[in-house]
């Protein structure tokens, strides 16, 4: 496994935010902002989407744990569909910035789009959750805070299998969904024919 760097610029309070859940037909996206304790180094950090769900539960809690402060903050999708999922997602990091007990030195963001209305230095890293540990953090936090949220609501409305797709469009979500219609948590802008390949 590929080393991820620990700080961008070697200073204690520098936060990564990274969101969860932007190419999903159902559900929030989530967001989060962490802000790592070098004093208490945490092996094993790397991007989400690389890790397996038990690994990547382990090390949130040990994030939550061992971090000078962390947030996770989630956007529904109505107002996703009110404004768009970009939007939804960088207020959502905006906002988790902004809960944090501590005032960042700077922000490094996952993406090239800065966050609106956040009065700290911004970094914005393509692909930033595999090059920088507080954002890959945060990857985690929101990855596994959402996947959490939407095996709750799987029980709501356990015909579209969310406990398995987590709201993304496999063909299985997009099929029951032309079976029974969408329900409250779906985007209702988003639109994907029943059959196309899923992006995940």
């Amino acid at each position: 496994m590929v080393k991820l760097e620990t700080y961008y610029k070697n200073i204690l309070y520098e936060v990564g935010c990274d969101e969860a859940g932007r190419g999903c037909m159902a559900g929030p996206v989530f967001a989060a902002a962490v802000m790592l304790d070098p004093e208490k180094p945490i092996k094993g950090i790397n991007d989400s989407k690389k890790l397996n769900a038990p690994t990547r539960l382990a090390l949130a809690s040990e994030i939550k744990e061992k971090a000078v402060c962390w947030s996770v903050i989630q956007v529904s999708a109505d107002v996703i569909d009110a404004t768009n999922i970009l939007r939804a997602s960088l207020k959502a990091m905006a906002e988790a910035v902004h809960k944090l007990d501590k005032e960042p030195s700077c922000v490094l963001v996952d993406g090239h789009i800065k966050l609106p209305d956040l009065p700290y230095e911004q970094y914005c890293f393509v692909k930033g959750d595999g090059k920088y540990q507080s954002i890959a953090a945060a990857s985690i936090l929101a990855k596994t805070s959402r996947d959490l949220y939407m095996e709750e609501i799987h029980t709501e409305f356990p015909e579209y299998l969310w406990n398995q797709n987590k709201g993304y469009p496999t063909i299985a979500h997009r099929i029951a969904i032309e079976q029974f219609g969408l329900c409250k948590y779906h985007r209702k802008t988003f639109q994907f024919k029943i059959h196309e390949n899923p992006k995940h």
